[in-house]
Formats: structure tokens, C-alpha cells, sequence
């Protein structure tokens, strides 16, 4: 998340609270249905509650807290309802943003990617996995020139990390080999700039993700 407007102290200093909430909820130190107390996370990082007020806000907008009138602020929680149709809007978006960027990724970038693969392949971390599976997937679209359609997809991958924390656990190291055959005809494809494949290939690889979330609704009741 970037600051913006530098020349608002407290424009400033929301951004930065936000940013470290939001850091908190996508490594799993704040889980969904998680309370937020405004006045305990100002006291913690030293700020007055309207920079605090203001961050909550931003990260209402970008779907990871729920703020409930004169209630308070919680960690957005997402049924699987919720959650399938998410990775449905993924499949049709995310091939969009990889098309735009494929025609200026350089030689530089392919290896890179194949590079973090090898990384993920090597990993038997769960939260190293689950940083380098975005890397890997946000390197390939690093040229793309759709700020829009890059700020919606971001916020579908923030508010679904929690469940793919959860499923990444469930199926442990050695069942990552189906993921990590579909990086490789990913990586493959753009190597080869074969934009139409690699736009099936991604969608294929977060359907199948879909899909598998779907048969362990247990996931969604942690």
C-alpha cells in the first residue's frame, strides 16, 4: 500500500497504520472475525485516534475490516459463498491483467519467475510458500499498464489470504505438486509468448483452486 499526499501529516500516518494492520491480517496475526480496538492500536503505535479512525476506514474500502456503527472495527470474515465468487471474479480478471503485461515483460523477468519457482518448489513453509505464490504471480503481471483492474484483483487476493493459508496447511508439502506443474506451464507459456495459453493456464490454475476450497468447508468455520 503506498502513502499518498505528503503533504497531510495525518493522510501520512493513516496509510502507514493501515499498513501495518494490514500486514497483521495477511499473516494471520489478526484473523477474520478478529476485534479491532482503535484506542489499544493508537496507545501501540503512538497516534491519535483520527489517523487511527482514518486507517480503518481504508482498510474497510479495500475489504479487510468491517466497521459497525458505533460497534467497533473487526477482520472481515468471508463465508465460502463469499469466497468461491471471489476466485470466480479472479479467473476472469487475472488473465486480463497477465495479457496486458506479457507484451513488455523482459528476459530479465522470465528468469526471475523461474527463479521464485524453484524457490517455491524448494520451501516446505507454509507462510514462505504462501509470500513466494505471490510474488511468483505478481512478478508476471509487474508490466502490466491497468491500475484499476491490478487495485481490484489486489483486493481479491488480500481478502482471501486467510483461506489460502488454511488450505495450503490442509494439503501439506506434498501435494503442492499440482501447483507447482501449473507454475511451470504458466512460466512456460509466457517464455514462449503465447498470451492466449497463458490466459487459459491461469484460469485453469485458479478455477482448480476454487474447486478444492469448495469440497473443505471446515475452512471457513476456523
Amino acid at each position: 500500500m503506498s502513502e499518498v499526499d505528503e503533504g497531510s501529516g495525518t493522510t501520512v500516518a493513516s496509510h502507514r497504520i493501515a499498513e501495518t494492520v494490514r500486514e497483521r491480517i495477511l499473516s494471520g496475526q489478526l484473523k477474520p472475525g478478529t476485534r479491532i480496538l482503535q484506542d489499544e492500536l493508537a496507545e501501540e503505535l503512538s497516534a491519535s485516534r483520527l489517523p487511527v479512525r482514518e486507517a480503518l476506514r481504508i482498510l474497510q474500502s479495500r475489504g479487510l475490516v468491517t466497521l459497525k456503527s458505533n460497534r467497533g472495527a473487526w477482520v472481515t470474515s468471508l463465508d465460502q459463498r463469499d469466497c468461491e465468487l471471489n476466485y470466480k471474479i479472479r479467473e476472469r480478471l487475472e488473465p486480463l491483467l497477465l495479457a496486458e503485461s506479457m507484451r513488455a515483460l523482459t528476459p530479465d523477468d522470465l528468469e526471475e519467475l523461474a527463479g521464485i519457482q524453484d524457490r517455491i518448489e524448494a520451501t516446505e513453509d507454509v507462510e514462505e510458500f504462501l509470500r513466494l505464490d505471490r510474488q511468483l504471480h505478481w512478478a508476471s503481471y509487474r508490466r502490466h499498464d491497468a491500475r484499476e483492474l491490478a487495485a481490484i484483483i489486489a483486493r481479491l487476493w488480500d481478502t482471501t489470504q486467510h483461506y489460502r493459508r488454511a488450505y495450503t496447511k490442509l494439503i501439506g508439502h506434498d501435494q503442492r505438486w499440482v501447483i507447482n506443474s501449473e507454475h511451470r506451464l504458466l512460466i512456460a507459456a509466457i517464455r514462449q509468448k503465447d498470451a492466449e495459453m497463458a490466459q487459459r493456464i491461469l484460469a485453469m490454475h485458479i478455477s482448480r483452486t476454487q474447486r478444492e476450497l469448495s469440497l473443505h468447508p471446515d475452512i471457513f468455520a476456523s
